[in-house]
C-alpha cells in the first residue's frame, strides 16, 4: 500500500525554536491520536549543500532564522483528509484557539500533500 505524506518547510526565527518545539510536541500527540502513521518535526542541523541549493537559500531564510522540515505520514490521501479534519476540529475547539499566534511567519511556510513514490 502506498502512503500519503503532508510535507512542510518553514523558515523560523532561531529565538522561536523552543516555542515551536512545544507546539510540535502537541501536534505530534494530536495527529497520532487521530490516526497518523508517523509525525516528524525536524530543525536544520547539517545543511551544507555543495551540489545543490540549501534550505536557507531555498526558503530565503534570514541570518537570524533556521529551517524546520516536517512531515506527517498517512495511509492514503482519503485517510489524511479524515485525520486532518479531526485534528483541525480539535484544535479549533481548544480554549484560546482564536488568539493563538504561530511562532513563525505563516506566509513563508511551504506546504503540500505528496503521493509516495518509494518507501522502505
Amino acid at each position: 500500500m502506498s502512503t500519503y505524506v503532508d510535507g512542510f518547510v518553514i523558515p523560523i526565527p532561531k529565538t522561536k525554536v523552543n516555542a515551536y518545539k512545544k507546539m510540535a510536541k502537541m501536534g505530534a500527540k494530536t495527529w497520532m491520536k487521530h490516526g497518523a502513521l508517523a509525525y516528524y518535526e525536524c530543525v536544520a542541523d547539517d545543511i551544507k549543500a555543495p551540489y545543490s541549493i540549501n534550505f536557507p537559500t531555498m526558503t530565503k531564510a534570514k541570518k537570524n532564522e533556521t529551517v524546520i522540515f516536517a512531515f506527517i505520514v498517512f495511509k492514503s490521501k482519503a485517510h489524511r483528509n479524515k485525520v486532518n479534519a479531526k485534528v483541525h476540529k480539535e484544535f479549533g475547539e481548544m480554549p484560546g484557539a482564536e488568539n493563538f499566534a504561530m511562532p513563525f511567519d505563516v506566509s513563508k511556510m511551504a506546504f503540500g500533500g505528496f503521493k509516495t513514490l518509494a518507501q522502505g
